[in-house]
C-alpha cells in the first residue's frame, strides 16, 4: 500500500459525522473529532454516553453506520489489518487475553503486528516489550500466568502489550480500571510520555479528576459530543458538571506540584 502523501497534513485519527448503532439505536451520533500528535485527550461523560462505542468505532472494532473515520488520511477500512495494527494500539474496557500464557508472553503479543505470523523477534520487538513492562512496573510478573494475577496487575499487563506496539495513535478504553493511586498516577505520566513523544492518545476515564488533567476534554451525553477542549476553559467544566447532574464541584487548587482542576463530590447536608 502506497502511503498518502497528504498524511502529514491531518490528524493521525480522524472522525466525521460518525454514527454508531447498537441493537438497532443511535449510540453515536454525528461525532466529528481529531486526534492530534502530541496530544492527550479524556473522553468522559456518564453512564450510556457512547464514550466505548465511539472508541471502539475509532479502533475500527465497531462499524460505522454513517459517516467515516480516517487513519493517516485514509479510510479506515482502507487499511489491511496488519498495517492498522503497526499504526493504532487498542486497550478494550474488558481486556482481551486468557489462558495460561506467560506475562512476557502477553506483553510480546503487541510486536506481533510489526512481525507478521511467521516472522521472528528482533532485538528491538524485545527491547519494546522490556521497555513497555518497565512503563508499567509488571517486570516482576514477567514469569507469572496472566490467570494468576490480580485485576490490577492484569491491567498492567494488557496495557504494556498497548504500549509495545509504539503506534503513533493509542486509544485506551477505561485503562485506569482496577488500578489503585499510584499505578493510576504512573499510568497518567505515561500516557503524558506518548504524547509528548509525538503520539496522539485517547483514553475513556471514568476518575474525572483523572480525565481533568488532560490536553483536551471531549464531553459526551447521549451519544453526542456536547463539549470539547482543555479543563481551563469555563463552558468546558461547566458542560462537564451539566452531563454529571452536578454530582461534583470542579474546583481550582494550587498544590506543591502545580496548579491543578480537581472535581469535588457534592455529597449533600451532613455528608
Amino acid at each position: 500500500m502506497k502511503p498518502d502523501p497528504h498524511a502529514h497534513d491531518v490528524a493521525p485519527l480522524q472522525a466525521r459525522a460518525l454514527r454508531v448503532q447498537r441493537g438497532g439505536r443511535d449510540v453515536v451520533q454525528a461525532v466529528s473529532l481529531d486526534l492530534r500528535p502530541g496530544e492527550w485527550v479524556a473522553i468522559v461523560g456518564p453512564n450510556g454516553a457512547g464514550k466505548s462505542s465511539l472508541l471502539a468505532a475509532l479502533a475500527g472494532l465497531l462499524p460505522a453506520a454513517g459517516g467515516d473515520v480516517r487513519l493517516q488520511g485514509r479510510p479506515l477500512a482502507d487499511w489491511p489489518a496488519r498495517e492498522r495494527a503497526r499504526r493504532l494500539a487498542w486497550l478494550s474496557q474488558q481486556g482481551e487475553a486468557e489462558g495460561d500464557i506467560a506475562v512476557a508472553d502477553v506483553v510480546r503479543l503487541g510486536r506481533l503486528p510489526h512481525q507478521g505470523l511467521f516472522g521472528g523477534a528482533t532485538a528491538a520487538d524485545e527491547a519494546a516489550v522490556q521497555a513497555a513492562m518497565a512503563e508499567t512496573e509488571c517486570e516482576a510478573l514477567a514469569q507469572r500466568r496472566l490467570q494468576e494475577l490480580s485485576g490490577g496487575e492484569r491491567q498492567r499487563v494488557l496495557l504494556a502489550r498497548a504500549l509495545a506496539v509504539q503506534a503513533p495513535v493509542l486509544l485506551l478504553d477505561e485503562p485506569t480500571s482496577h488500578l489503585d493511586a499510584p499505578h493510576q498516577r504512573a499510568l497518567v505520566r505515561s500516557l503524558v510520555a506518548r504524547a509528548r513523544a509525538g503520539a496522539a492518545v485517547a483514553a475513556v476515564l471514568h476518575e474525572i479528576t483523572l480525565a481533568l488533567a488532560a490536553d483536551r476534554l471531549l464531553v459526551m451525553q447521549a451519544g453526542r459530543l456536547r463539549a470539547e477542549g482543555p479543563a481551563d476553559d469555563p463552558a468546558v467544566r461547566q458542560v462537564l458538571a451539566e452531563v454529571f447532574d452536578h454530582a461534583f464541584s470542579i474546583e481550582h487548587l494550587s498544590t506543591a506540584h502545580g496548579a491543578r482542576w480537581v472535581a469535588v463530590p457534592v455529597l449533600g447536608e451532613g455528608a
